[in-house]
């Protein structure tokens, strides 16, 4: 390469030559590396942007899942709430009856009770009475047996 004398002019053409070949190497080689990290970039953002859209759908999946979860969960306390309100009107119309039956019971004894006060009221009545009769036919007795005897005492 060499034709000249140490740092002639041969040299400096050579430099620059071969400067601007480096110079246009070297711009090529950032030209690339640029390319390489702005598609690298471009990639990560896609794939950053497809793993955001599949985390969506699944919190969304996760969402609908757990709100399916707590509507059976919720509908099946519906039924069972239904099912006690319809026990609660029946246990209601049954207590009625039940009370109605139990006054009706209860007017029956009282009523027992008061034949049963009557039965010896009567009874006492009666004893009155025989014993008035029994009073009486003595009376009667005595004036009968005064009457046949002869009265020269």
């Amino acid at each position: 390469y060499r034709t000249g004398g140490r740092g002639g002019a041969g040299h400096a053409a050579r430099s620059r030559g071969a400067g601007g070949a480096v110079t246009r190497s070297r711009a090529a080689m950032l030209s690339r590396l640029l390319k390489e990290h702005q598609a690298r970039q471009s990639e990560r953002r896609e794939l950053q942007e497809r793993r955001r859209r599949e985390a969506i759908a699944a919190a969304t999946r996760l969402t609908e899942a757990l709100v399916d979860h707590l509507n059976v969960g919720v509908a099946q306390a519906y039924v069972n709430q239904r099912k006690l309100d319809q026990e609660v009107k029946t246990l209601q119309v049954q207590a009625a009856q039940f009370a109605k039956q139990t006054g009706q019971w209860i007017t029956m004894v009282e009523n027992f009770n008061q034949a049963l006060k009557e039965i010896g009221d009567v009874e006492n009545w009666a004893r009155s009475i025989e014993m008035d009769m029994r009073t009486i036919a003595t009376a009667l007795e005595y004036v009968y047996k005064g009457q046949l005897q002869p009265s020269g005492s």
